[in-house]
């Protein structure tokens, strides 16, 4: 059976969609092929990427890339297409139209993000979350299934039946044996990896950084883009940017690395709609590295955090607290690396891909008639 997934925002080698989703069906079977924008056709791990021209501005990724990637899916002439993104929601709905199953893969909630992107003026904000509830909402029932990437984000659609929920949980692969990572007494450097924007803390945490003990001789390892990059420029203003190692943008090998000689793992999100009920890779990539981590005071985080007992907590904006649980880890090694087993193991039992894995493939054999979608549903 053949299966496409269609991507205009993301790499081809994004995480969720080719590492995790298109990789674990390449796997148990399926003839499976990625649209999405890149350099040139190319086979990896049994997926065949083929590739559109990559848009130079957003105006143009939104409509002449739509546009590429719409046509060359129905190329394919596929049996189930899978796409990721809200603004291919036109292409999912004429590819339904066309009598194709289709799956919306919902990464983000696409209202509440809109209220937080730094680059639309204020004022047109909320007319455009609106815009785009309405349009989720209408596009849904007209689509084979659904799969959200939180619990949160599929309470939106509880009235269609056909929602999986697939989290951003490891790859079996990348969680650490004990053997992986050296002694915490070996490097007084803490992490965030991802995207590095104005909502992720990073501003705090250099900051907190400025107040540790010289004699600590702390770090702080950034790996990931700068959006928008300016903001780059603010942050090399701050006093703490000398305790900064900048690392930019990493293969999934070198952020294994590095995670694997830091003391902790940073989640300082700012308070904003879209990161209070999100449950980011990066908080079971931590996890997985059997490294704790000082994270936001949400709901969500709060219960998963306390439950396990694999870090600290802290109002994001506060920096003093951000410092304090800095300075705890740093000098507390035998209780940095309990919290940090305790999360491992955590990620070893049941935070894992492998749960996932199989709820994805429940639903295509679903999909395709073979099982019953409500089982698929159920787990």
């Amino acid at each position: 059976m053949k299966v496409v997934h269609l991507t205009s925002v993301h790499s081809p080698f994004d995480v969720r969609i080719f590492h995790k989703e298109c990789r674990s069906l390449a796997r148990s079977g399926y003839d499976v092929v990625l649209v999405a924008p890149h350099t040139h056709d190319e086979t990896v791990d049994g997926v065949r990427i083929k590739a559109v021209a990559k848009g130079s501005h957003r105006l143009s990724r939104m409509t002449r890339i739509v546009s590429a990637i719409y046509h060359k899916a129905v190329m394919e002439h596929a049996d189930i297409y899978h796409f990721h993104d809200p603004e291919l929601i036109g292409a999912g709905l004429m590819l339904a139209a066309r009598g194709k199953k289709v799956i919306y893969d919902i990464h983000e909630d696409c209202p509440a993000d809109i209220l937080d992107k730094h680059y639309l003026p204020t004022k047109v904000r909320r007319p455009l979350s609106w815009l785009a509830k309405h349009v989720e909402d209408f596009s849904a029932p007209r689509f084979s299934a659904l799969i959200t990437a939180t619990n949160a984000i599929a309470r939106r659609f509880v009235r269609f039946k056909n929602t999986v929920i697939i989290h951003n949980y490891p790859l079996s692969e990348e969680i650490y044996a004990k053997s992986d990572f050296q002694s915490y007494e070996r490097c007084s450097s803490v992490a965030y990896v991802g995207g590095i924007t104005p909502y992720r803390g990073i501003r705090e945490a250099i900051q907190a950084m400025q107040t540790l003990a010289p004699d600590l001789n702390a770090a702080l390892e950034l790996a990931g883009p700068y959006s928008p990059q300016s903001f780059r420029a603010q942050l090399i203003q701050l006093p703490g940017w000398t305790h900064v190692r900048e690392w930019g943008i990493l293969t999934r090998a070198e952020v294994r690395s590095l995670l694997g000689r830091v003391t902790l793992g940073l989640l300082l999100y700012h308070g904003v709609a879209n990161n209070i009920t999100a449950e980011p890779n990066k908080l079971f990539e931590y996890m997985a590295a059997g490294i704790p981590v000082i994270a936001s005071n949400f709901p969500v985080w709060r219960q998963l955090i306390r439950e396990v007992d694999c870090g600290v907590l802290v109002d994001p904006s506060d920096v003093d607290a951000i410092a304090d649980a800095l300075n705890f880890f740093l000098t507390h090694s035998n209780e940095a690396r309990a919290m940090g087993e305790r999360g491992r193991r955590a990620v070893l039992q049941r935070f894992n891909w492998e749960t996932d894995r199989c709820k994805l493939t429940q639903l295509y054999s679903a999909l395709l008639g073979s099982t019953n979608i409500e089982a698929a549903v159920r787990t």
